[in-house]
């Protein structure tokens, strides 16, 4: 466990540490500034990871106890390169929700286009077989690396469980639709450089999920 302290403000270091202490399995890592976005430690983790799999957590959100468990054994598939989940909203204090959003069985890069399915918290990929994959510094960063990871010519599969919990914050940069579309249509025309019409279609698609998914 790789845990990455964004130079928090709360007593968040020294609770780490005391775990750090007693488990040797436990990473403790500090930026030398707030980076303002989660690529930065995000890419220090992945960095100093060694293990085949790796995993993304983010701090506000919530594993259950089985979401590694599950996800293993269909990463063992040759085809699948990354592993995810179905999640829970909650709210801001961590009261559930009930409110399940039930992503795609599997899903391909061209699929992947249309909308992330791919909640970050609940997704976990293979370095084995296609080597560290790095975030990008772009909005949605962790979309574009799913994006890149099955780019390659793999799948992601769905464990078809609940597995994370997420949590919904009123502040968040996210919660701001209109920059949140920007961030998407410069990912189809900037980063994975489609053509106008393709665009078009993907923007498409990801709207109607979108509005699907915040009514969830």
């Amino acid at each position: 466990m790789i845990i990455v302290d964004d130079c928090s403000t709360d007593n968040s270091a020294t609770i780490i540490q005391d775990y750090a202490s007693k488990d040797p399995r436990i990473k403790y890592l500090k930026t030398d500034a707030p980076s303002g976005s989660p690529t930065k430690p995000r890419n220090i983790a992945i960095e100093r990871a060694t293990g085949r799999f790796i995993a993304f957590l983010d701090s506000d959100d919530v594993w259950m106890p089985t979401k590694l468990e599950s996800q293993i054994p269909i990463l063992e598939d040759e085809k699948v390169a990354v592993a995810f989940s179905n999640y829970e909203k909650m709210d801001e204090e961590g009261a559930r929700s009930q409110r399940l959003i039930i992503a795609r069985k599997e899903v391909g890069y061209n699929e992947l286009l249309k909308g992330n399915v791919i909640a970050n918290s609940t997704g976990m990929y293979d370095s084995k077989k296609v080597g560290k994959v790095y975030c990008s510094y772009i909005h949605h960063e962790d979309y574009v690396l799913w994006l890149s990871i099955l780019k390659q010519g793999y799948v992601a599969r769905n464990t078809n469980q609940v597995q994370a919990l997420y949590r919904l914050r009123t502040g968040s940069v996210s919660a701001n639709k209109f920059k949140v579309l920007g961030w998407q249509w410069r990912i189809y025309r900037e980063t994975e450089q489609l053509s106008v019409i393709k665009t078009i279609y993907c923007f498409a698609h990801y709207v109607v999920q979108a509005i699907i998914k915040r009514l969830k």
